[in-house]
């Protein structure tokens, strides 16, 4: 299948309305003299045929052959500029054709005048094969599954009222289009395959349009339309930025350019000349560590890249570089000193190289100027390893010599998306499968880290085999959801017995090696992985436990990670999370910790602290109590006993299930708790349930002086 895409035709409206002044007077040196000059402007249309002769140039210039332009002019009817033959295809054919044309009639009386005249002839001749489609098509003639497809556009220059003269244009040369199309038997006609409409809308520049601007929208399975409203002095730069798209071009401005000044030859100045070429001179680029300094053009809807210029250099063989892509130039302003100078620089024989930054720092040669017979091409080059180098080793890949791929994990990958053709079946839609394969693709390579030297889980994926196994499953059975827990539990107590993690490719990525700095990247990059995997009931309640599990530390600056990340829990202090007896007694089921600042006691007043963290056991029904008396401070670790449920006052009043745990598992934790704590007292051990233990009971004069002193003699 065949598909062709050059044609090109330009209706420009011929009637007395474009005879009008375009009220942008132009700038003209005169000698001084007494009398006033009067202000000079173009009409409509000078102005509408200067920029569709430069649009024309330009195509010209990049496309010297399979890129063809055609000209109609519509007033009382349509007049034909040129034809589709290479003869007419010619800038100096046009304008010597438009000087036959001359300027629209001055106001008449005649209501024939009209550019629908003038879309009609263009439908025609986007009907007529050009001579390269007489080839194809006498070339297919023989086969019948060969088709040739028969694309065009239009552009059409003209002046309408408002929104709904424009919405009437366009249905009539819909219209017309379908009508052509039922003539495509005809022996001179072809089909129409896709049009492409362009409407600009012209009107001088002091009166406002009631025209709007609208994007590209389809109007039919056949028709593409959109509309631009300018004013006539801006009609150049629109055909400017409308030919980039239209023929795949990119804008590159070349800075630094030394050129001596016209009035003083000693001296030089730098100037910026700018360039039109092929989009390919710049994609090739695309994922390298080169980065393309975009910047918007002044007075321009199109970005242009900076590209700055250096030693100039003569083309020998010597010198010659391996390229990427190589693509035509043609400067934006043809007329200006600078862009003459750098044209005839370059036809001379000499070349530029032009320079592009890093990403790294720095820059880097990367493109070329250079002429070869006659024509001047911008040449893309080859930043990376040539490919007239031996070829490099899996190891030393584009980033240098890196030696720490995932080989493995990438052929166990390759081998788990591996495709086999099926046969064709009725009841089977043609890409079902395939679209399947391509999402699960999608979700088991949303995060996969190259190099073991950017990741922590797979340096100790001894640890969470399972985890890693069994995740990347769009479902989890129950049995498998509590392998993945009982991995993470395990990891948990890992971290709980603060065991350093042996990873012996981390290279950057860690700063120290610090054991908290090892299980902090470790959680978050386990969450990370079950949440691109999947989003199944059993996945989300993985992923809860990892973030129920990672609440037991904290971040390197002391916060808590669950807590910025999700807002809901974030009350605690950060100094009583990462109290002493947090560190050694808690486990992953144990409920969130709830301790206030500041509390006073029931039973006494003045001021009381409480130095330390404070544990209730399966009794009390708060997560902190504060204990107090007058003039009191308990250094240590206090533990609280049963019965004491109705004499706590004051701290927070967080319940146990607020953390997400049940009772059971508050209950367990806290007993696995007191049981890591040191043995009691012997005195307390001894004495019955209920009765009060003596305190050096072996001195019994002391213990009278220190009541008298106001210091309990009694603990409870």
């Amino acid at each position: 299948m065949n598909e062709i895409n050059h044609k090109t035709v330009f209706v420009l409206d011929h009637t007395p309305y474009f005879g009008i002044s375009c009220e942008s007077p132009i700038d003209c040196d005169f000698i001084k003299s007494k009398v006033p000059v009067p202000p000079i402007s173009k009409s409509l249309w000078t102005c509408a045929v200067e920029a569709s002769v430069e649009y024309c140039r330009i195509a010209y210039d990049l496309f010297p052959v399979g890129k063809l332009i055609r000209f109609v002019v519509s007033d009382t009817a349509a007049h034909i500029v040129n034809t589709w033959n290479t003869g007419t295809q010619t800038l100096t054919h046009i304008l010597n054709a438009m000087t036959m044309v001359g300027v629209p009639p001055r106001q008449t009386q005649a209501s024939d005048y009209s550019v629908i005249h003038g879309l009609r002839a263009a439908i025609e001749a986007l009907a007529e094969p050009t001579e390269f489609q007489k080839e194809q098509l006498l070339a297919h003639a023989k086969s019948d599954n060969a088709k040739l497809l028969n694309r065009g556009r239009v552009i059409c220059i003209t002046s309408a009222r408002d929104d709904a003269s424009m919405k009437s244009l366009e249905d009539i040369f819909r219209t017309v289009l379908v009508q052509q199309n039922t003539i495509a038997g005809h022996k001179d006609y072809i089909s129409i395959d896709q049009c492409h409409l362009v409407i600009i809308n012209l009107y001088p520049a002091n009166m406002e349009s009631m025209v709007s601007n609208r994007a590209l929208i389809e109007i039919s399975p056949i028709l593409m339309s959109e509309i631009h409203s300018n004013k006539a002095n801006n009609i150049s730069n629109k055909l400017t930025n409308l030919i980039l798209p239209h023929f795949d071009l990119a804008s590159t401005t070349v800075t630094g350019i030394p050129m001596k000044e016209e009035q003083n030859a000693s001296s030089s100045a730098n100037y910026d000349v700018e360039i039109f070429h092929g989009r390919t001179a710049h994609s090739v680029f695309l994922g390298t560590e080169l980065v393309l300094p975009h910047s918007l053009k002044d007075g321009s809807d199109y970005e242009t890249v900076t590209l700055k210029w250096c030693t100039p250099r003569s083309c020998g063989s010597s010198e010659m570089q391996p390229c990427l892509a190589q693509c035509r130039v043609t400067p934006v302003d043809v007329t200006s000193r600078p862009s003459s100078c750098l044209i005839n620089f370059l036809l001379s024989g000499r070349s530029v190289l032009l320079e592009m930054p890093k990403k790294s720092g720095g820059k880097i040669t990367s493109h070329l100027l250079s002429a070869h017979g006659g024509e001047i091409f911008i040449h893309s080059l080859n930043t990376a390893r040539s490919c007239l180098e031996d070829p490099p080793s899996i190891s030393e890949g584009g980033g240098g010599r890196v030696t720490d791929y995932r080989i493995k994990d990438f052929g166990v990958l390759m081998q788990q998306h591996r495709l086999i053709p099926l046969k064709p079946m009725p009841e089977r839609q043609p890409d079902e499968n395939l679209q399947k394969m391509r999402t699960k693709l999608s979700r088991n390579s949303r995060y996969w880290p190259l190099t073991l030297g950017r990741t922590v889980l797979y340096n100790v994926r001894h640890f969470m085999e399972p985890l890693l196994l069994l995740t990347p499953k769009p479902e989890l059975t129950e049995d498998e959801k509590m392998m993945c827990l009982k991995s993470i539990y395990n990891l948990s107590q890992l971290e709980e017995r603060q065991e350093s993690l042996v990873l012996p490719n981390m290279g950057h990525r860690l700063k120290g090696n610090k054991k908290e700095e090892q299980y902090r990247l470790l959680w978050s990059e386990l969450e990370t992985i079950v949440n691109c995997n999947g989003s199944s009931p059993n996945h989300k309640a993985i992923v809860s436990c990892i973030r129920e599990c990672r609440r037991m530390y904290p971040n390197a600056d002391g916060s808590d990670p669950y807590d910025k990340s999700h807002g809901t829990e974030g009350t605690v202090p950060d100094a009583h999370r990462a109290s002493v007896i947090r560190a050694t007694t808690d486990s992953p089921m144990s409920p969130p910790h709830s301790m206030s600042g500041s509390s006073s006691g029931a039973g006494g007043s003045g001021s009381s602290s409480v130095a330390g963290a404070v544990t209730a056991d399966s009794s009390s029904s708060t997560g902190a109590i504060a204990l107090g008396a007058s003039n009191t401070t308990v250094g240590g670790v206090v533990s609280l006993l049963g019965g004491t449920r109705g004499g706590a006052v004051g701290g927070s009043k967080k319940s146990f299930s607020s953390g997400g745990r049940s009772l059971f598992d508050a209950l367990a934790s806290t007993e696995r708790a007191i049981s890591q704590k040191r043995i009691d007292f012997s005195g307390r051990l001894c004495t019955p349930t209920g009765q009060i233990a003596k305190l050096y009971s072996h001195i019994g004069s002391k213990d009278s002086e220190t009541t008298a002193q106001g210091r309990p003699a009694d603990v409870k």
